[in-house]
């Protein structure tokens, strides 16, 4: 196995998904695994160059109206390197969530300002949970099963913290006014 990180499996299994050019990557990323591994221009672009670098994937020039494009594809050695990833166990995730954070230290704020954390990661939740709809509604044919699978507990997990917040919401409030 190469020396990789999570953003170059990101994009080898994004070009294994179909995805062409940096550009197909972040779009893809954008639509689907943003909720749970973001990548920006800022690593996919330097991300290609690496793996074409490494010889596990490789690049055509493509121009497209005036603008230059290089289109990649996986070689028969990103496939097996994306496939030798695949078939490890994964790690557990590390859990880096700000919101939570906050509402963890926000005893220290007055209640209603605490509370409006609260508010504010359902509201975000909500907004999120609305996005996953969008996506899951849009025409364009069936997603393969697991990537399906995720949007799926995408939209659960949404689900999960705006009904949470809800509830912890109503909870406190009333604590509060006791």
């Amino acid at each position: 196995m190469e020396d990789l990180n999570g953003t170059a499996y990101v994009v080898l299994g994004m070009l294994g998904l179909g995805a062409r050019t940096g550009y197909d990557v972040k779009n893809i990323v954008d639509k689907s695994a943003r909720f749970f591994w973001a990548a920006s221009y800022g690593q996919i672009y330097p991300e290609l160059r690496r793996l074409e670098q490494a010889g596990l994937v490789e690049g055509r020039s493509a121009p497209s109206g005036g603008r230059k494009r290089r289109e990649f594809q996986l070689t028969e050695k990103g496939r097996e390197e994306l496939l030798g990833w695949l078939a490890q166990p994964a790690q557990m995730p590390e859990l880096r969530d700000e919101s939570l954070l906050k509402l963890f230290f926000s005893d220290a704020l007055p209640r209603e300002q605490a509370l409006e954390q609260l508010r504010a990661r359902r509201e975000g939740h909500e907004e999120f949970l609305a996005f996953l709809r969008m996506v899951q509604a849009e025409p364009g044919g069936e997603d393969p099963p697991f990537v399906d699978l995720i949007l799926r507990y995408g939209i659960a997990y949404a689900e999960f913290n705006v009904e949470w917040c809800k509830r912890e919401e109503k909870r406190l409030s009333r604590k509060a006014a006791a």
